[in-house]
Parts: structure tokens; C-alpha cells; sequence
């Protein structure tokens, strides 16, 4: 049996979930799959610095309210470098902020948001094609919690079931996409302790970079660079502190239980095509960024703003041009996305061949950065979000 309707969303993450939202808000039936269940969406905890038009965007449509209630705005980051930090204010360079809110959180928000309205969310259900993009039918072939096939058949179909997903080959093909690997991942830990600072802190040390962040009054994420390969079970409680002490110096952490531990690695990624016919890519199935920049969630809620004006012109006034110029200026916004964080991985990673003329070119693109008005106003532009297309 085929079921229908107007747009098939495959993943249930942020970009998903606040489609479906936006696309209610406009009277639009859709349907969202997600492979993991309720609970493992819910539950698993991943790094959220908002932008400022991403918290509007949630505020303003119903999306949620515990993003300014329960989030935690910063008016700024600290670059430290040769032992000496340096704040980037955000506020006074650009009049604009961030909110330190975790994806996870958006995530129940989001889910709590489409439950309330009665939408067809559905958990572990498991996407395995995605078949005839090219007509004004596309379908997703699924399999249902007890293994049962599931046909659904819609208007358009919306790729965002990440990296790896079926509709990202669905669209692009074997030719996949532009892709870089760096040479440094992130060892990333949770800890129970206060916080070490009110803001962020970048910190580029001669023995890699580091950066201490925050989760809540008692529990803190803290990542320092490290080879990608890395066992995270190497190192004892001690050692890891340790080597986070030292790359922020003039800076003391405050202590306590480690209680979770892992390796992040860094890839940029840029789909060679968003779209195919009718079926259409966003977040991450489209694109992945290295996290230093702060972009992930952001840039895919970007891609759903765009996208969800374009299904509400073809669906409410059979209108295709929307829809048609999505890739290009989904694009444009994407490139400068992974510009951003290129160069902020690039400027604060000690690459593991650097020479000595490295590291002193990188204390002097550093130093060209906090000693410039202009240099502060472009890091703060971007990292709290260039203006989305509303």
C-alpha cells in the first residue's frame, strides 16, 4: 500500500523537524521518518551555538521558547594565544549575540512542537531508496519497526538523514561531492564542574588547540586537538586534565568527573548537487562543516528557510522558480559557511607538519584579528550569522 502526501521528509533531525514545522505553519501536510528511536534523538548529546536569526527563527514561529528561557546568550568569545586572551564582542562589534543551547535540546523542542500539533512523526523507520526523483511523484521506500514495507509517495521529498543517508546518493550520484579531510580531530569530554569561564574560549597553544565550552551551571564540554585516530581511552582522568590545562594558559580550569569521552573528526563537505528533480537535499545531507565555526545546525536551518518558501510557492501557486533557484542561493551562503570555518580551524590548529615560519605567521594572523576593529566586526559578523533570507 502507498501512502501519500505532500512533502516526504526523510531524518528527524534539526533541519527535518523545523521543516515540517514551517511547513504546517503554511498548511502543508508532510511526513518524517527517522531511523533512531524517540529516545536516542533525544538523548544524544551534541555541541548547539546558536545564531542569532536561528533563536528568531524558533522563537517567532512557536518552534520554542526554552532556547531564550533555558539557553544561555554570550555577547562574545576569547581568542588566547601566547598565553594572553583577548574577547571578541559580538555586541559592540556587530549589535548581535549567540545562544549557547544544545542541539539536543532543540531537538525535544522540536519534536515536542510537531507532537503537539498532531504531525505524522515516525520513529524507527528506516529509508532504503528513494525512487523516480525525476517525476512529480518521487517515492521513499522504507522498512517500519517490525521490518513491514513502507511506500510513501509525495510531491517532493527532503533529504535530511545526514552524511549517509539514501537521499544524498539519490541526488548527487557516485559523483558525491567536494570533500576535504583534515589532519586533527577534536577529544572531546563532559565533566561535572562549575564553569571555567562566562564565554567561550578559543585557545591556540604550541601544543594544539583547545577550546572550553560550557553545558550548564554543573556540567561542562571541553575539546582539545588531537590526532584522529586517537584511542579516547588512552588517557586517565588526570592526564586529560592535564593536557587541557596546558593548552590554555593564564586560564585555570575548574576540575571534576569526567563522565563521558570521545573523538571528533574534522571533514568539510559540499554536496555536488542539492537537488534532483523532485527530491532535495539540506543540513547535513548536503553539507558538513569542521565544528570550529560554529555552523553545523545553523547552516541547515538556513537551507530549510530557503526551502520551505520555495514548497510553499510550488505547492500553494504551482510555482517552480523558488524551488529552482534553491541550490544557487542555498550555495552561496553554504561556500561562505565553509570559508568561515576553514579558516577558524586553520587559524587556531597546529597542523602537524607546521614549521616555526607556521606558527609565527599564525600568531600574526591572530594578533591581525583582536588588534583590528574591522578584523573583531568580521569574526563576530560571522560568527553570529550573516542575515537569513526571510
Amino acid at each position: 500500500m502507498t501512502e501519500r502526501t505532500a512533502v516526504a521528509i526523510v531524518g528527524a533531525g534539526p533541519a527535518g523537524l523545523l521543516l515540517s514545522h514551517l511547513l504546517d505553519r503554511a498548511g502543508i501536510a508532510s511526513i518524517v521518518i527517522e531511523s533512531r528511536s524517540r529516545e536516542e534523538v533525544e538523548t544524544t548529546i551534541r555541541a548547539g551555538i546558536l545564531e542569532q536569526g536561528t533563536v528568531e527563527i524558533l522563537r517567532e514561529t512557536g518552534a520554542s521558547d526554552r532556547v531564550t528561557t533555558t539557553g544561555s546568550r554570550h555577547d562574545g568569545i576569547e581568542l588566547r594565544f601566547e598565553g594572553e586572551g583577548h574577547r571578541i564582542d559580538f555586541a559592540a562589534s556587530v549589535g548581535r549575540g549567540v545562544w549557547l543551547y544544545p542541539q539536543h535540546e532543540v531537538l525535544k523542542d522540536l519534536i515536542a512542537a510537531r507532537t503537539a500539533a498532531g504531525q505524522d512523526l515516525r520513529f524507527g523507520v528506516r529509508a532504503v531508496a528513494v525512487e523516480d526523483a525525476e517525476t512529480e511523484r518521487p517515492r521513499v521506500i522504507a522498512t517500519g519497526p517490525d521490518g513491514e514495507r513502507i511506500e510513501i509517495e509525495a510531491d517532493v521529498v527532503v533529504g535530511s538523514d545526514g552524511s549517509r543517508g539514501v537521499t544524498r546518493e539519490t541526488v548527487t550520484g557516485s559523483h558525491g561531492g567536494f570533500y576535504r579531510e583534515y589532519p586533527f580531530a577534536w577529544f572531546g569530554v563532559l565533566c561535572e564542574a562549575p564553569p571555567s569561564a562566562e564565554e567561550l574560549i578559543y585557545s591556540n597553544s604550541p601544543d594544539g588547540f583547545a577550546l572550553i565550552s560550557q553545558r550548564s551551571a554543573t556540567v561542562q564540554r571541553m575539546y582539545f586537538q588531537c590526532d584522529p585516530d586517537e584511542d579516547p581511552e588512552r588517557f586517565s582522568e588526570r592526564e586529560l586534565w592535564d593536557i587541557l590545562q596546558a593548552r590554555v594558559p593564564g586560564t585555570t580550569l575548574n576540575e571534576g568527573p569526567i563522565f563521558q569521552r570521545d573523538v571528533l573528526r574534522f571533514r568539510s563537505f559540499v554536496a555536488h548537487r542539492l537537488r534532483r528533480g523532485r527530491v532535495v537535499l539540506v543540513g547535513d545531507a548536503a553539507h558538513t562543516v569542521p565544528p570550529t565555526g560554529a555552523k553545523g545546525m545553523n547552516l541547515a536551518v538556513a537551507d530549510v528557510v530557503l526551502l520551505a518558501d520555495a514548497l510553499r510557492a510550488l505547492l500553494h501557486e504551482r510555482d517552480e522558480r523558488l524551488l529552482d533557484a534553491y541550490p544557487e542561493r542555498a550555495l552561496a551562503r553554504i561556500w561562505k559557511a565553509q570559508h568561515f570555518s576553514w579558516w577558524m580551524t586553520s587559524m587556531l590548529h597546529v597542523a602537524p607538519d607546521a614549521s616555526d615560519f607556521d606558527r609565527r605567521r599564525q600568531v600574526g594572523e591572530l594578533r591581525s584579528v583582536v588588534e583590528s576593529e574591522h578584523g573583531r566586526a568580521y569574526l563576530a559578523e560571522a560568527y553570529t550569522g550573516w542575515p537569513l533570507a526571510r
